[in-house]
């Protein structure tokens, strides 16, 4: 049986929601980045560039880092919870998993807003 160790309070229609809400948002983000693609078969980098320096993209690609952290963090916890019996060993893996999740979600902010 698993405990609240590692739940952090969260419900399971919760975790439902956000994964559905973050797996439209990086749905919605793919299909604008593969037809900004195949809509610009000449890109370069200054186009590319240009995308990026806008505000609105930057807030949309960081909507969509939010969101697959998120997602990444609800699957991989729902994963481990299932298969990760020993307490010990469960709460570790978690540990390293959200260490990463989090470690890539600043880099991201940071290259997305960096200068």
């Amino acid at each position: 049986m698993v405990t609240n160790i590692t739940s952090f309070g969260r419900s399971g229609l919760s975790d439902w929601l956000m994964q559905r809400v973050s797996a439209v948002v990086l749905a919605l983000y793919a299909v604008f980045i593969v037809a900004y693609l195949l809509f610009n078969p000449d890109l370069d980098y200054y186009t590319w560039s240009g995308l990026f320096a806008q505000t609105w993209m930057r807030i949309f690609s960081l909507l969509a880092f939010i969101s697959m952290a998120a997602h990444a963090w609800i699957g991989l916890w729902t994963v481990t919870t299932d298969y990760l019996k020993p307490t010990h060993l469960r709460v570790g893996a978690q540990t390293v998993i959200i260490l990463a999740i989090f470690v890539f979600l600043v880099w991201g902010i940071q290259i997305l807003w960096g200068a």
